[in-house]
């Protein structure tokens, strides 16, 4: 970037002259004049921009949130056979959360370490079992699960 002749002259030039900073400060005013000129059209197109993307957004993080899978990891505290629903406190905390499930949940066991999965069913999942559960939460704070894995201690 080199600066305009116009400048460098006046920036060089003996001030004994009367009013000569007044033409170095008139260059300068219109340098800064002239470069807002120059960037307002920018500012006002990607202003423009904005708006559209900002209502795009929210309306995909919507989408993506009822579809995006959520996890759970804890022991379970309360298992309900009837309303097939466990109640699973997560690990080092007091904090609970419900699981519900249906036919349609995938019952998998698996010991730590291991690559082996052994698919079981809701009846082997007992009180005070550690689980991971994947599925989606609802607007409750409930998790419809589509999977349930029980993890094994060695």
């Amino acid at each position: 970037f080199l600066p305009p002749r116009s400048i460098v002259f006046a920036a060089h030039y003996n001030f004994s002259v009367n009013g000569g900073d007044h033409t170095v400060k008139k260059l300068l005013t219109a340098l800064c004049f002239a470069s807002v000129l120059a960037f307002l059209p920018l500012a006002l197109v990607s202003a423009q921009d904005k708006p559209e993307d900002a209502k795009a957004a929210p309306a995909e993080g919507k989408a993506e949130k009822a579809t995006k899978q959520g996890r759970w990891e804890g022991i379970v505290t309360r298992s309900n056979k009837d309303k097939s629903t466990l109640t699973v406190r997560k690990r080092g905390s007091s904090v609970e959360k419900t699981v519900a499930y249906d036919s349609s949940t995938k019952f998998t066991s698996q010991e730590h370490g291991s690559k082996k999965v052994n698919d079981i069913d809701a009846s082997q999942i007992n009180d005070n079992d550690r689980v991971i559960c994947m599925g989606t939460w609802d607007k409750d704070g409930v998790m419809h699960a589509t999977l349930i894995s029980k993890r094994l201690t060695p």
